[in-house]
């Protein structure tokens, strides 16, 4: 039996609990893997629209199954029954197989997230968790990047030109705030000395979550998770009033199914990432982890889920309160505020963790880190705040010259009469009377 306590003092020992188990095992593994991520997906559907229905006062779905809650899996139904067009001018072979490259690595992405921790399944001792690497999280982020190749090529063989600008405005999009998110999870790196989940999920057992000390950071993912997605405010690729419906316009029956549970898979793992690297993973929180079975037995499932779930409520929340940005709003937001804070974030950690290593006391460190940043942004508040009024003045200047210039269009007058109908005029009835003279309205019907 693997001994996981030890991993509290070393995040690597738990990698030595992996790549023993039977073929049997493994495979069972992957489908519970398979299962959880359908389920969640299914789940998430309903979820949201029951979550968006209250929000709005609205009931949402309540006829099929009890309270509704089978209603995704009749969309699905649904979905597989419907008529699929493929457009003429489509790429057939890349068409086809762009779904599966944006669904398969979806669902891989999620083999090295850590379920719970050692258990019996019918009398082989096993980590919670399908599989695991000295550099797990970078295979989270190598699937993320490969799910970009599924939109792009959705959009480009679709031979349409709405999906092929939903496919570029995509990929932008998600390799800007893979940066961001990439750059947010460096201090977890440094904090913990490992890049494995299973690492990372020890270190926090004997520490406060990440989440607390690397607040930024967590604020950070938090905020480049939901671009990654293309959800809500940041669903801009597929902007119905722009982009029609983005790179999957084209796109019908089972094949934009597949996108459907890419899109929510991805929700899902972003989700689960967020609470390995920021919330202790499957431990629990901390009036129940007083319990000493908290952390043992089948029990962590229970707590991981939740957290999931709670990130999942996080996205319908968004959803049903944000409207949606302008693509260049969103993109100066990526690469002009979260990137350059990430690179700030990291160097004032970094430059502390120095100084306390070589013996400078807290004091002496926040008066050298921290007097600097504070200046910092005291004046780019100043000078942000300088920039607006300009802006301001410069629009209102744009405006008020705008106002004195002569119509570039005709205008009709503002005592333009209009004349009575040709057919009514005909017919001896006029419904309005010209200048200077009385109405006439007929007294009966008139036939004409």
């Amino acid at each position: 039996m693997t001994n996981v306590l030890s991993a509290a003092a070393d995040p690597n020992a738990t990698l030595a609990a992996f790549g023993h188990d039977p073929f049997w095992l493994v495979v069972l593994k992957v489908v519970g893997v398979f299962a959880f991520l359908v389920v969640m997906t299914l789940f998430s559907i309903v979820f949201e629209r029951k979550v968006v229905g209250r929000m709005q006062n609205r009931i949402g779905p309540n006829r099929v199954g009890p309270w509704g809650i089978l209603q995704s899996l009749a969309d699905g139904v649904k979905l597989a029954f419907k008529e699929e067009i493929i457009p003429t001018l489509a790429d057939k072979p890349v068409y086809w197989i762009a779904p599966v490259v944006s669904c398969v690595p979806a669902f891989l992405a999620f083999s090295v997230i850590p379920f719970g921790p050692d258990v019996s399944i019918f009398g082989h001792h096993t980590m919670l968790q399908l599989t695991d690497l000295p550099v797990g999280v970078l295979v989270i982020f190598a699937c993320s990047s490969l799910g970009v190749y599924g939109i792009v090529l959705s959009g480009w063989a679709s031979g349409s030109t709405y999906p092929l600008l939903g496919g570029l405005r995509s990929a932008a999009q998600m390799i800007s705030y893979e940066v961001a998110m990439g750059l947010s999870i460096v201090m977890v790196f440094l904090y913990s000395g490992t890049m494995s989940t299973s690492g990372i999920v020890a270190y926090q057992s004997d520490h406060l979550w990440n989440a607390l000390p690397l607040f930024v950071s967590f604020g950070i993912y938090l905020i480049a998770m939901v671009g990654e997605t293309n959800r809500a405010p940041f669903d801009l690729p597929e902007a119905e009033s722009e982009l029609v419906g983005g790179f999957h316009t084209e796109y019908s029956s089972m094949k934009f199914a597949l996108f459907f549970l890419a899109e929510y898979v991805n929700m899902v793992t972003v989700s689960a990432l967020a609470t390995t690297l920021f919330l202790g993973g499957w431990r629990a929180p901390f009036p129940l982890s007083l319990w000493a079975g908290a952390n043992s037995g089948w029990w962590p499932m229970l707590w991981f889920t939740a957290k999931v779930v709670l990130f999942i409520f996080g996205f319908v929340w968004l959803r049903g309160t944000l409207p949606r940005l302008r693509y260049d709003q969103f993109m100066h937001f990526g690469w002009k505020v979260l990137i350059p804070l990430n690179l700030a974030w990291i160097l004032a950690i970094t430059t502390m963790q120095v100084l306390r290593d070589r013996g400078w006391n807290a004091i002496a460190v926040m008066l050298v880190v921290g007097l600097p940043i504070i200046a910092l942004i005291v004046l780019w508040a100043l000078f942000d705040t300088r920039r607006s009024k300009r802006l301001e003045a410069e629009l209102a200047a744009e405006e008020a010259a705008e106002a004195e210039l002569p119509p570039a269009f005709p205008i009709p007058p503002m005592d333009l009469v209009v004349p009575p109908s040709p057919r009514l005029v005909s017919a001896g009835v006029t419904s309005q009377a010209l200048p200077g003279s009385s109405s006439s309205l007929p007294e009966g019907p008139v036939n004409g």
